[in-house]
């Protein structure tokens, strides 16, 4: 690997030259570890939420909103510190991630109501933002962010494939205090054992060269703009997924070993994809990812049948995280310096969580989650329907 990376520069911004962070197992591990701590919430939730509403009789709705309050958290912390991300240590605000997940999943294993369980999940969302932004800020100093973004989600899965089969044993056996405890301990482990393989300084200075914000306003925000639709529509089902599943006839424990099969899928192919990505050209993969991505999200609420949801279900996990670091990518390409890229993530945070206010608001009135997988279709062409002018004209292959 080339020690240096000089990025290419997008019409009307400014290039940047950092020093770039060498592809090691040191690094593989600890792009595995934080991305699997900042994704926490956002996979496990729907074990939380399935328990949550067994457990005390929480609504649809109530369950929408604790949701919709921690992924609100998560994509505040991370909207305030986008501007200030050159000045940030990775390797500190990944330890102070695990320390804020870890107390907020413990204390919730000790509460019985509503309100002081939503305190909880702001504490939960701001660890998850701590460490998402951690992950871009590691990301963008290596030579092909779209590759360590994808080798991070490889690594995840593995270990996701794991949690999948336990979590619901543990919930079964220990109840949803035990998945609580055992998530705080998770979360603990992950961003002791990778935060501290993180770079512990800042950017280098000569890397802090200020966005061009006219041109952000442009292409920026056509990118931030198509993200918030895809996450809107692609998740809006995903807090709920396990209780589509229950609707059909699925157990907890069955549609872990489902998941589990999925983030195993994911594994493979996101560890292949890592490998191709600076080589595979977005002005197909980006459409192809996208569209198998609605497809599959409308497959998971319409079909009524335990093997059509199952394959549907692999197929929505292994075509979402290619997606999403495609998008991520054009991102990169626009500001080498992560703060769009951290930028994304807030806006996907913040319309996942607005995804699930209405999932669950549909649920409570229609009594059922069909019509929202088609909305993940819809949603998933419209983005792509952003994307394609950058695609084509800016950034058709390569970083």
């Amino acid at each position: 690997m080339s020690a240096n990376r000089s990025t290419r520069p997008v019409s009307g911004v400014m290039p940047t030259r950092t020093v770039s962070i060498p592809f090691s197992v040191a690094l593989v591990v600890a792009l595995g570890a934080i991305t699997a701590t900042a994704h926490l919430g956002n996979n496990f939730t729907p074990y939380l939420i399935g328990g949550l509403i067994d457990l005390f009789g929480f609504s649809p709705f109530q369950m929408g909103v604790w949701s919709m309050v921690e992924l609100l958290a998560y994509a505040a912390t991370m909207l305030f510190i986008a501007p200030h991300v050159v000045r940030l240590s990775p390797r500190r605000l990944a330890l102070a991630a695990g320390a804020l997940i870890g107390a907020a999943q413990f204390s919730s294993s000790l509460l019985d109501s509503f309100i002081p369980l939503l305190v909880t999940r702001v504490a939960c969302g701001l660890g998850f933002g701590l460490a998402n932004t951690a992950l871009n800020l590691t990301a963008a100093r290596t030579d092909s962010p779209t590759r360590a973004i994808s080798i991070g989600l490889a690594v995840q899965t593995i270990v996701y494939t794991l949690i999948n089969l336990a979590l619901p044993v543990v919930g079964t056996h220990h109840g949803t205090p035990g998945m609580f405890i055992m998530l705080a301990v998770l979360a603990v482990l992950f961003t002791i054992a990778g935060g501290s393989l993180l770079p512990d300084r800042p950017s280098a200075p000569d890397s802090q060269t200020p966005i061009q914000w006219n041109h952000l306003k442009n292409n920026g925000r056509i990118v931030l703009i198509a993200i918030s639709l895809f996450s809107f529509g692609s998740l809006a089902l995903w807090p709920f997924i396990e209780r589509a599943a229950h609707e059909i006839g699925i157990s907890a424990v069955i549609y872990g070993r489902y998941q589990s099969i999925a983030t195993l899928a994911c594994a493979v192919s996101n560890t292949v994809f890592g490998v191709l990505a600076p080589r595979i050209p977005r002005r197909w993969s980006l459409p192809v990812a996208l569209l198998i991505c609605g497809l599959s999200c409308a497959a998971l609420t319409l079909v009524s049948n335990e093997a059509g949801f199952a394959i549907a279900l692999i197929v929505f996990n292994v075509s979402w995280l290619i997606a999403y670091p495609l998008i991520l990518s054009v991102a990169y390409q626009i500001d080498a310096g992560g703060r769009l890229s951290v930028l994304c993530s807030s806006a996907w945070i913040v319309n996942m969580a607005a995804g699930s206010l209405v999932t669950g608001a549909i649920a409570q009135w229609l009594g059922s989650y069909v019509l929202v997988g088609p909305l993940g279709l819809i949603s998933c062409v419209g983005a792509f329907l952003l994307l394609r002018p950058l695609v084509h004209s800016r950034v058709g292959s390569g970083e």
